[in-house]
């Protein structure tokens, strides 16, 4: 009987994980070589406009990544054409130099917070745009081809009141 309620349990837990996220994608980066000038594009359609969320960029990042942080340029075009750009910086290794992130092989994922409590003020489309803003310290021009980024995603998850 024990079995039993266990199993349940798990259900109704990973059951309820899941209702919470609303939108999760990804788009790979060719060749884990992230160009400065390569804008990674995400679409949502927004109907619920009561709802709070939490926004996140999602990385997933291979061992030839050789930085400890990372810098983002990450935009949002609302259906009422209003723009919003932040530049973002996110921890990708603690102290010691191990990568951060999810992850039992040589690929890390990372869910990095972009915005919490927010909500959709207006129906429709909403346009995410995330770009690499990498430069190493005392140069004045960004890294070319970021190395070792395989994934940039977006998800949006629905925070429960």
């Amino acid at each position: 009987m024990h079995k039993y309620i266990v199993i349940i349990l798990i259900f109704i837990v990973f059951s309820s994980c899941a209702r919470n996220t609303v939108f999760s994608t990804y788009k790979s980066i060719p060749n884990a070589k992230w160009h400065k000038d390569s804008i990674v594009n995400f679409t949502f359609n927004a109907t619920d406009t009561l709802s709070k969320n939490a926004i996140y960029i999602n990385l997933r990042n291979n061992k030839d990544y050789d930085f400890n942080n990372i810098f983002l340029i990450v935009g949002v075009d609302f259906p009422n054409k209003t723009k919003i750009i932040d530049t973002l910086e996110y921890k990708m290794t603690d102290e010691k130099g191990y990568y951060l992130g999810e992850g039992f092989t040589d690929i890390k994922e990372n869910k990095l917070e972009f915005k919490i409590n927010t909500q959709f003020p207006n129906k429709g489309n909403y346009q995410f745009h995330v770009q690499q803003a990498m430069r190493k310290n005392g140069k004045e021009n960004g890294i070319v081809a970021l190395n070792g980024i395989t994934d940039v995603g977006i998800q949006i998850e629905k925070i429960k009141q």
